[in-house]
């Protein structure tokens, strides 16, 4: 058997037999199919500014990027320009020419331009975003907590102010509620404490609650209740002002008991009232529709009374006084 093998082998031309073939009369391993050709699949031209992928065919999939050697100065910024405006970084954008300027006079590394443009990206990002979340949240004026004048009204206490800052209740979705008559500081506050946590990042709306409910009722109308409930049940803080100025029927009542059901617990809301809970029965006429209301603004809340002294009113007696 060994024989034939041999001699059918020497007798067929072909690729010459291995060493280990030689040595044993076994046939040799069977040549590698030839692969593709080099060059560019399919037959088809490869484009002169196509890069070679890293890592042959078993690499990455991405291309390597391009360099851009040689670029003249007017190129670069013109470049620099151009990708600020594609990648949307205006604050790059604007000062990218003076940062330049400094590194090169300053001798700073690349390193540290380009940390500091990145920088002042971010930062200008943030407070725009913070300029965004305030005007989206739609208060009527602008009031913040720094500007509350704690001597005209020592009824409220600025650790507790201090405290509410933070905006840790936010997060943990406590009510807040604030109490007393007109001209205490109540909108004040109330506007203050929602753009401390609009500022902090928090999802703020403000909404006067006749307002509130005659959206509620139009949309109840219209057959879009439940997608305005769920409207105000995402925000972070609904701010809900001058609670208890106007009485509300039963139909508005329970409108409103809807808001607060979807945020029980979950999303924190800050009021402002004029009467204590005890008046209540004014504003909610079913008095267990009303108990069901208090019940869901004071649970775990922090409740605040500014007082009845008439901040405004002093005021304004204090300026006629002055000569």
């Amino acid at each position: 058997m060994t024989s034939t093998t041999s001699t059918t082998t020497s007798a067929s031309p072909g690729p010459a037999t291995g060493p280990t073939g030689s040595s044993t009369g076994r046939p040799g391993p069977t040549p590698a199919r030839p692969g593709p050709p080099a060059g560019p699949a399919h037959g088809k031209p490869a484009g002169p500014n196509v890069p070679a992928r890293p890592g042959g065919s078993g690499g990455s999939p991405h291309r390597a990027t391009p360099r851009r050697a040689g670029l003249s100065e007017q190129a670069a910024r013109a470049g620099i320009e151009a990708a600020c405006r594609i990648l949307h970084l205006p604050t790059i954008r604007d000062h990218a020419a003076e940062a330049i300027s400094v590194a090169e006079r300053e001798q700073h590394s690349y390193a540290a331009l380009l940390a500091e443009l990145l920088l002042a990206e971010c930062d200008d990002r943030d407070d725009r975003s913070r300029a965004r979340r305030i005007r989206e949240a739609a208060f009527p004026r602008p009031k913040r907590l720094e500007d509350f004048d704690f001597t005209a009204n020592p009824s409220i206490n600025p650790a507790t102010i201090a405290t509410l800052a933070t905006g840790d209740w936010v997060t943990t979705g406590t009510p807040v509620c604030l109490l007393g008559d007109s001209g205490t500081g109540k909108s004040h506050l109330l506007i203050g404490l929602g753009t401390a946590a609009a500022e902090a990042g928090h999802r703020v709306r403000y909404v006067l609650a006749s307002r509130l409910v005659n959206e509620l009722a139009e949309a109840d109308n219209d057959r879009q209740l439940t997608r305005v409930i769920a409207r105000y049940g995402r925000v972070d803080l609904l701010c809900l002002d001058e609670l208890g100025y106007l009485q509300l029927d039963r139909r508005g009542a329970e409108l409103l008991f809807q808001v607060l059901t979807e945020r029980e617990e979950r999303n924190a809301i800050a009021i402002a009232t004029n009467e204590p809970f005890s008046g209540w029965t004014k504003t909610f006429t079913d008095p267990r529709l009303c108990a069901a209301i208090v019940d869901r603004l004071t649970f775990n809340g922090h409740i605040l009374e500014t007082g009845t002294t008439s901040y405004r009113l002093a005021h304004t007696r204090t300026q006629r006084a002055t000569p």
